[in-house]
């Protein structure tokens, strides 16, 4: 970083950087960016081609070897836009940058997403395929994501309704496909509730440590009587309340089996019908899904009065916290946030601190020039010139731009005049 920047408070900056970072556009294009690149592969399994929309994230750099935690959208062309716009807003602080995978399910999804095959009276149309799509899934789409897009191996799935039910199958039947899901308004009275009924047994005795799941219902539970709330719809025997109870039933089977081990939250948003509840379910479940993610101890990093010692375990704790989580390393912090606290200690005229900050940017991102010219700063703050040509020199060598040769030689004047 070339100036000092002054920020009282850690948390105001990682707002700011989260805003200005997400509120870029270009200012030359007459209509707001879309969201989604459209793909698509041929699946043998399916035998049929299937459309997909693929979301990077913003600072996605082409020449970078990062790689990012991916998110799966059932019906991904109607929720992909969703669930950008809540990641653009959490990412950082809440979760973590992630490629956005949405599964175009525009065809076939009766097929695709039921979990049983029933013979409907009002359609003729295919179901009870799930076995099948989710091989596709595991076969198919997600190599092909993987080959083709920086993603690892952490992977989420979202899905609504006949989705949501897709997604209980999943967790039920291959929970290792995914670490998290997302079950929205699930149709859990699919075929008499036999998922649901199925899960009774799997989950007594499956473990599912490191999964997260999250579910919601809406407050749609009686199509024709109003006076069927949440405190009465389980008193209720009617097939208008089948959707609804088999939902509060299925929640209630995984609190009765905590021995699992599987992370688990339930909302009910009764202000919302079947087809509003996927906006505030997105938001409340990826909050949850990730709620291990969120930065903790930020007034320990806002305060000058905590030691350096103490904010270096703070980081060391949220490293190896994450690397629990996800399974690999990650940067416990992103580069900037670690850059900025480096400079905010400068300022605050507490060097040592800052000093510690820049020497966990150069080992958190070794390839980033800015973080040895930022190192560079701090030796140049405390007049150690030949330390600051030294960690400008490896700036150079890793973006040798006109900036850090000027710099360079005038980091080479103040050596010699000392």
């Amino acid at each position: 970083m070339k100036n000092s920047i002054k920020i009282a408070f850690i948390t105001a900056l990682v707002i700011f950087f989260q805003q200005f970072a997400n509120s870029q556009t270009n200012q030359n294009n007459q209509f707001l960016k879309k969201v989604g690149a459209l793909d698509s592969l041929y699946s043998k399994t399916l035998k049929e081609y299937r459309t997909i929309y693929v979301q990077l994230p913003d600072n996605y750099n082409p020449i970078s070897d990062k790689k990012y935690p991916v998110v799966y959208i059932l019906d991904g062309e109607v929720f992909l836009p969703t669930v950008n716009d809540v990641q653009n807003y959490y990412c950082g602080g809440f979760a973590p940058e992630m490629v956005l995978v949405g599964i175009s399910n525009s065809n076939n999804r009766m097929r695709d997403l039921t979990t049983s095959k029933i013979i409907l009276e009002y359609s003729n149309e295919a179901n009870g395929e799930a076995s099948n799509f989710s091989r596709f899934i595991d076969t198919e789409l997600i190599p092909f994501i993987e080959n083709k897009y920086p993603v690892t191996n952490f992977r989420t799935l979202i899905g609504h309704s006949y989705g949501g039910l897709f997604t209980i199958y999943t967790l039920i039947h291959h929970p290792q496909l995914f670490s998290n899901y997302l079950a929205i308004d699930p149709s859990l009275d699919w075929d008499n509730q036999k998922l649901m009924n199925e899960s009774r047994e799997i989950l007594s005795r499956q473990n599912y440590k490191g999964k997260a799941l999250f579910m919601s219902l809406s407050g749609q539970l009686h199509m024709q009587n109003q006076q069927v709330t949440i405190e009465n719809v389980m008193q209720d025997t009617s097939e208008y309340t089948l959707f609804a109870r088999s939902n509060i039933t299925f929640s209630n089977i995984v609190k009765q089996n905590k021995k699992n081990e599987l992370a688990f939250e339930w909302k009910f948003y009764p202000r919302d019908l079947h087809g509003t509840i996927p906006f505030p379910s997105i938001m409340d479940g990826l909050i949850f899904d990730f709620e291990w993610y969120q930065w903790e101890n930020t007034d320990k990093f806002n305060s000058p009065d905590t030691p350096k010692e103490e904010l270096f375990k703070i980081v060391k704790y949220r490293e190896l916290k994450l690397q629990n989580q996800f399974g690999y390393s990650v940067p416990p912090y992103p580069e900037e946030i670690l850059n900025m606290s480096g400079y905010m200690n400068l300022d605050m005229q507490q060097p040592e601190k800052a000093k510690m900050f820049f020497e966990l940017l150069i080992k958190y991102y070794p390839k980033s020039a800015n973080a040895y010219d930022s190192m560079a700063d701090y030796y140049e703050r405390t007049n150690d010139y030949k330390n600051a040509l030294k960690f400008v020199n490896k700036a150079y060598e890793i973006n040798p731009n006109d900036y850090y040769k000027q710099r360079i030689e005038e980091l080479k004047g103040k050596t010699n005049k000392g």
